[in-house]
């Protein structure tokens, strides 16, 4: 597993990554983050959620990018910590991808991954 520095972001968040969780941010009611956990399953393992969060655990890593804040767990940062959250819009689909170097391999689909 890849040590983490304290003093540097554990994971990075692209400029279109930033943009697209301010647009969605902005059609709710109240502040919200993005928040993305790691949890056992899917076809490699292990695999991404995301869902829209506005509270900040004690235990939550928050990486800010251009006004978009991203929360992961701390149990989840042991998994991504190196990786960089984009988003990107191809002919498959719009989608938030994570690229992490942890990751020994991964489904066709990019959602799951194994260490």
């Amino acid at each position: 597993m890849i040590e983490w520095n304290c003093m540097a972001e554990p994971i990075t968040v692209t400029e279109r990554a930033a943009n697209r969780i301010n647009e969605i941010v902005a059609a709710e009611d109240h502040p919200k983050a993005l928040r993305v956990s790691v949890s056992g399953g899917g076809c490699s393992g292990f695999q991404y959620e995301f869902a829209l969060d506005d509270t900040k655990q004690d235990d939550d890593i928050e990486v800010v990018r251009n006004g978009a804040t991203v929360r992961v767990d701390s149990t989840s940062i042991l998994y991504m910590i190196g990786s960089e959250i984009d988003y990107v819009d191809d002919l498959i689909g719009a989608t938030f991808k994570i690229n992490n170097p942890q990751a020994t391999s991964s489904c066709g689909c990019g959602t799951s991954f194994s260490i």
